[in-house]
């Protein structure tokens, strides 16, 4: 899709960028450091406020440039899931999640000027009971280093662990690219 105004993925994502290539957008990548502390407030508003505050930090002295930006997380009895910072961490999340149903909640902010437009999609995700050998294989193979809950669903574990999904499977994979085509489209030439 060709858009009125150049297109800037804020995200350091390998699969937001193949999400948005595959859905046809043209588009720029950068990439700023930004802390990813939050204050307290309900664990899913917090995907939207640091796809907000990423995409304010990396856009704000842009003009005519939309600059999107998404985080997502992954949210088991309230408590959000992160990326784990150790093999230990990683294996305790996706012990947790054996044999049970979490939500995925990616928040979307896209900024043009001084405008934001935020918003967020939240997925069901069922997971069948993991056997120890398939966390510790998954966990010593590095992919689940950079992922919310520590599994990527398009990876071998997401392959064999996820029974069913209700919402959308990009979202789960960190971009629910359904939404922002359909905000895009709104800006194509």
């Amino acid at each position: 899709m060709n858009l009125r105004y150049p297109l800037i993925l804020a995200s350091k994502s390998p699969r937001r960028r193949q999400i948005l290539a595959d859905a046809g957008f043209q588009f720029t990548l950068k990439i700023k450091e930004v802390d990813e502390s939050h204050p307290p407030m309900a664990p899913e508003l917090v995907p939207t406020w640091l796809a907000e505050k990423k995409a304010w930090e990396t856009g704000r002295e842009l003009q005519e440039t939309l600059v999107l930006c998404a985080d997502t997380i992954v949210l088991l009895d309230n408590e959000i899931l992160g990326k784990p910072s150790s093999f230990d961490e990683a294996e305790d999340m996706l012990g947790k999640l054996s044999g049970r149903s979490h939500e995925v909640i990616t928040g979307v902010c896209v900024l043009l000027n001084d405008e934001r437009y935020m918003f967020s999609d939240l997925s069901l995700v069922y997971f069948r009971n993991l056997h120890t050998y398939e966390i510790k294989q998954y966990v010593t193979s590095g992919l689940a280093d950079d992922k919310a809950g520590a599994y990527g669903v398009q990876d071998w574990l997401g392959m064999v662990a996820v029974e069913k999904i209700v919402g959308s499977y990009f979202n789960v994979m960190g971009l629910p690219i359904h939404k922002v085509y359909a905000y895009l489209s709104r800006f194509a030439m």
